[in-house]
This record gives structure tokens, sequence and C-alpha cells, in this order.
């Protein structure tokens, strides 16, 4: 006997409706991908500031923080990766559920975990924005020194390096850092929630 067999799942009493009406907006996932020093923490925490700002409730879920609690036992072999990015996407589900704007920086390296992802929203409620940028350019920004490490054989299984990195197919949104400000792709992506009707 499996031990789902004695889980029952429990309805609310309140629906999402119910949330969004007491928050005066829509809830959706903005899933930020790409390498190690694209920008994705930098822009998750621009965009969830500005939405702030504009009394939108939000919610950055970050890739480090979130290995220093919830999956802080898992490392970075292939199979870790997915466990990393199958949790974090259940707790963005309960978040956007809540009626908050959630901001996931993930690496997410595999387009087949981010597809799995997907598949747990309803249509229109998932945003990947492929945060687009040379891995040149990520090597030289390194900004937690970690590619040196990786270059120096510190650090195994490291994206971009020695292990890859899947770029999105159809991403919603491609932003790249190298030509655009962390001011502009801010507003691009608050101006894509409000053309959604989202916020």
């Amino acid at each position: 006997m499996s031990i789902t067999e004695n889980i029952t799942w429990h309805d609310t009493m309140l629906t999402r409706e119910d949330r969004f009406q007491l928050h005066q907006h829509r809830s959706a996932v903005i899933w930020l991908t790409g390498l190690s020093g694209a920008g994705k923490s930098t822009l998750a925490n621009a965009v969830d500031y500005q939405l702030y700002q504009e009394k939108i409730s939000s919610y950055v879920l970050d890739g480090d923080n979130i290995r220093h609690g919830l999956n802080k036992g898992l490392g970075f072999s292939e199979s870790d990766r997915k466990e990393n990015i199958r949790r974090i996407g259940e707790v963005a589900k309960l978040f956007v559920d809540s009626g908050v704007v959630t901001l996931t920086a993930f690496i997410s390296p595999f387009q087949e975990d981010r597809e799995n992802v997907r598949q747990l929203f309803q249509t229109g409620e998932f945003i990947e924005v492929y945060v687009k940028c040379a891995l040149e350019v990520c090597e030289q920004r390194d900004p937690k020194g970690l590619y040196k490490k990786a270059r120096n054989g510190e650090i195994g299984e490291f994206t971009g390096i020695s292990s890859p990195y899947e770029a999105p197919v159809n991403p919603e949104i491609v932003i790249d850092t190298e030509e655009v400000s962390i001011e502009k792709a801010s507003n691009l992506i608050v101006s894509y929630l409000r053309k959604k009707e989202i916020i």
C-alpha cells in the first residue's frame, strides 16, 4: 500500500477568485531561467520592488535561498537538480494559489523540468522568462566566484561548464541582460503582466 492511499485532498473554504478579490489582482509565476550570473536574482528583486510600489502582492523564491532551507539536502547531480525544480514548482503553485505574484530565480537548466512545472499551472499562469546572457559575459561577471571554481575543478556539475544548459524553446519573454538595463527589463515584465490582465 502506498502512502498516498492514506492521504485525502482537502478543499479550502476560500476559492482562488476570493483571493484575487482580496488582492485586487490575479496571480502567476514568473519563472526566470538562465545561466549563473545572467541577472535572474537581480531582475526578480527589481520586479518584486516595482510590484510592491504598486501595491501588488508578490514574493521572490530565490535558488540559493531555497537551498538554505527547503532543499538543503539536495546536491547538484542531475537527479537532485530535477528534484530541486520539482519541489520549487510545487511551492510556487501554493504561492500562486494564495493569490501572490510569484517570482522564481533558478538556473533550472533542463527544458523537461521547466515544462513539468508549467503543467502544474493553469493556462497563462506560468510565465517563462529567459534571462539571456552569453557564457563569456556571465564568466566575466562571476559575482559569486563560481565559474572560477568550476574552471579550477573545485565545483563539479556546474551549468555551462561541466553540465549543460538547455535554453527555453518558446518562452513568454526573452530578456538579454547584455543589451537591456535591469530597470528596463523590470518594466518589460510588469508591462507583460498588465497586458495579460494579471495586475
